[in-house]
């Protein structure tokens, strides 16, 4: 709980940033860390209250014991304060970084004041633990001889592999690119989350036992039915990265791209990968524009500035929120209010309640601009209301309609529920088909980090069940 009068005397502080004039001339991670007396100042913030609302799905999916941690960091105890947030979450440094911080949202102290500073202390302690050389591998005593495959090792697949390695069976993750994280890696750019916390894991988890099999996409390259064959059970965590079709005019003329592969190669390129023999996506002195409004059409921004484009604007279909929400009537839940990322903090010009009408091109094929018109409450356009952006370089980050079908879904034959996710349910996490479970975004649809996680980890404790007739791993 912390200290029992601190939410009265101490204000919230969060971490600073860089100066945008300094943050977009590099990729890395721009956050100044607070000093561990201010962090341990930010979690005595931190109430008896009662019933924790930070916990559970009104606040933090994977359930972080947030007000007994928050209690040991204000008490000094960094180590069993990591120790506690493990226990919950297999990668915090990832969520510390990267998560919207629901929990700060359910907060029982955001009802009159503002909430307590959960993400900024999560991170702390991951990094610290990780520093202090307390995350080691948790290499299990016993080995049941049970074989099992994952598909995809983005956070719900990297979640499970290692809960089922440390429950002793023998796990194989194969991931169709030439380095493990999934959407952690290739889609989320560096300036939110350096690819070094991730390498950090992926070495654990092989000193724990888990083998990955780079290059390996499964349903192309390797039939899913050798995959079914040589293990006992089959976990499918291959994400939801199938774009969100695009009806508008001029969305084939050059220059108009989906947001992902423009996000993937330059990750690539920060990777050290060769990126040589693509097509080069670049917003290097271009004005770009942006359409969508959330985190991946913000990433977009961020990285078309550190890139060198001339001007960003990125259009939202949806109205300006609030800038208050009526915490009485949201709260715990998530309030739909004015939030500025980082990214769009940098210089972006953001439109609302506009609707993209048609993309123009020139005589050659190339994109000059989009026609844009304001939209009423039913996003129909407001006759006399249009207005045209020019562009050179056009973003679509409107999300995802769920898995690709084609080629190991296919191959697979499951059942899909309405939205076209791959169908299992929260307990079993079981796909129609016998053997073959499903866990993340494959399995939810397009959502975040730390859902991913949850579903890695109980699916893992359901497929440990399923193979043993028992399990000691937490759900």
């Amino acid at each position: 709980m912390g200290k029992v009068t601190g939410f009265l005397e101490i204000e919230r502080e969060e971490p600073r940033y860089e100066p945008a004039s300094d943050r977009i001339r590099h990729f890395g991670e721009f956050t100044i860390p607070l000093s561990e007396a201010r962090v341990a100042d930010q979690a005595a913030r931190c109430m008896d209250c009662g019933i924790p609302f930070c916990h559970g799905d009104t606040g933090c999916p994977v359930h972080n014991q947030i007000p007994d941690w928050n209690d040991l960091v204000y008490n000094g105890d960094w180590e069993e304060a990591a120790r506690n947030l493990h226990s919950t979450n297999n990668f915090p440094e990832f969520t510390g970084r990267i998560c919207p911080a629901p929990c700060e949202e359910a907060c029982t102290l955001n009802l009159e004041d503002v909430p307590v500073a959960i993400k900024t202390v999560e991170q702390a302690i991951a990094d610290r633990a990780i520093r202090s050389g307390w995350v080691k591998p948790q290499v299990p005593a016993v080995r049941t001889g049970k074989k099992v495959a994952i598909v995809g090792s983005g956070p719900a697949g990297l979640a499970a592999a290692q809960q089922l390695a440390r429950a002793g069976h023998e796990v194989h993750v194969y991931e169709r690119e030439p380095k493990a994280g999934g959407l952690l890696r290739y889609g989320i750019p560096d300036f939110k989350m350096e690819k070094a916390h991730i390498d950090f894991r992926v070495t654990q988890m092989e000193a724990e036992g888990v083998t990955f099999h780079y290059g390996v996409n499964v349903g192309v390259t390797t039939p899913l039915s050798d995959l079914q064959r040589d293990h006992d059970a089959v976990l499918l965590a291959g994400g939801a990265e199938k774009p969100r079709p695009v009806d508008v005019e001029g969305n084939q003329l050059a220059g108009v791209h989906f947001a992902m592969p423009f996000l993937v190669q330059q990750n690539r390129r920060i990777g050290g990968e060769d990126v040589s023999g693509e097509f080069q996506l670049t917003a290097a002195g271009k004005h770009v524009v942006v359409v969508g409004g959330g985190d991946t059409a913000s990433d977009c921004v961020g990285t078309s500035f550190r890139q060198g484009a001339i001007a960003v604007t990125q259009l939202d279909v949806r109205p300006m929120p609030p800038e208050m929400e009526n915490k009485l009537t949201n709260w715990p839940n998530w309030a739909v209010k004015m939030r500025t990322s980082s990214s769009q903090a940098e210089g972006a010009i953001r439109e609302f309640s506009a609707g993209t009408m048609k993309i123009i091109g020139d005589a050659k094929g190339n994109v000059t601009g989009v026609e844009c018109a304001r939209v009423d409450r039913k996003r129909q356009p407001i006759p006399g209301t249009e207005f045209v952006i020019k562009a050179d370089l056009v973003l679509l980050a409107i999300g995802f309609a769920g898995p690709v079908q084609d080629g190991m879904l296919t191959q697979l034959g499951a059942q899909y529920d309405k939205r076209g996710n791959l169908f299992a349910d929260t307990m079993s996490y079981k796909t129609t088909v016998p053997g073959v479970y499903a866990a993340g975004d494959m399995r939810r649809g397009q959502s975040l980090v730390v859902w991913a996680i949850r579903e890695g980890r109980q699916a893992a404790r359901a497929i440990d069940f399923d193979l043993m007739g028992r399990t000691d791993l937490p759900r």
